[in-house]
């Protein structure tokens, strides 16, 4: 059988963490960064984790080999 290819989109967005979590960059702080507040700015810089359930799927489908 083949190997698996990874979804290049998937690998460019999301990494993988040493306990299994699966971390991404917040969306909204590329443009029309004048109208948010700060506090939201500050939050927004933060990486982002995705759910539990949702961690299962990319993990087999986007990233096979994570």
């Amino acid at each position: 059988m083949p190997k698996m290819k990874t979804k290049k989109a998937a690998a460019k967005r999301y990494t993988l963490t040493a306990s299994g979590k699966v971390k991404y960059k917040k969306m909204n702080l590329r443009h029309i960064l004048t109208k948010k507040t700060t506090k939201r700015k500050r939050g927004l810089r933060k990486a982002g984790f995705v759910d539990p359930v949702a961690t299962g799927q990319i993990k087999k489908k986007l990233l096979p080999y994570g």
